[in-house]
């Protein structure tokens, strides 16, 4: 079971930031892509999502999307990621 976490982001997203920030403390690896600078991305992360706001927290597992997180929702990543 292979599991992928991407983070649509800005760089002037404080919460971006901070999500970015717990993934590190929890030696969580992730992706970066930023939806500032990249049109397509952005327009993908609207699709999957239904969000135009970032941060947006896509996980994938075995090429599935498993679950998205939207917003600053640490309870969310807890959950996903304890144990």
């Amino acid at each position: 079971m292979t599991k992928e976490v991407i983070v649509y982001s800005t760089p002037a997203c404080p919460y971006c930031r901070k999500i970015k920030e717990w993934l590190h403390e929890h030696n969580i690896a992730f992706r970066e892509i930023n939806v500032a600078e990249d049109p397509d991305a952005a327009k993908k992360m609207i699709e999957e999502s239904g969000q135009a706001g970032v941060p947006v927290l896509k996980i994938v597992e075995n090429n599935q999307i498993k679950k998205m997180v939207v917003g600053y929702d640490i309870e969310a990543l807890e959950e996903e990621f304890s144990g």
